[in-house]
């Protein structure tokens, strides 16, 4: 699936993208009152860019220019932006 197709509430995507900038991480506080580390990044194919929530070791394993896939994922709208994220349930592969 191409960046450009995704659109909020799309379950079940696949996508392989290329990293292209990675915000810091910065601690925050889950729903479920764990500490974890949060970050984004932007990620681009030839159809667009698409911000991809990164959690704790996810983080540690995504580089700039690296690529990505991104298996199982769902699309999400945060703060007016299209977020893809990976999930319990979803995988991410660094290649």
């Amino acid at each position: 699936m191409k960046v450009s197709e995704l659109k909020p509430g799309m379950r079940r995507v696949d996508v392989e993208a290329k990293v292209l900038s990675l915000s810091e991480a910065r601690e925050v506080t889950t729903r479920a009152g764990e500490q974890s580390r949060v970050a984004t990044a932007d990620v681009t194919d030839d159809s667009g860019t698409v911000k991809l929530t990164l959690w704790n070791e996810q983080i540690d394993q995504v580089k700039v220019n690296s690529s990505v896939k991104i298996e199982n994922g769902y699309v999400t709208s945060f703060r007016g932006e299209t977020q893809l994220n990976v999930g319990r349930y979803g995988k991410l592969t660094v290649q």
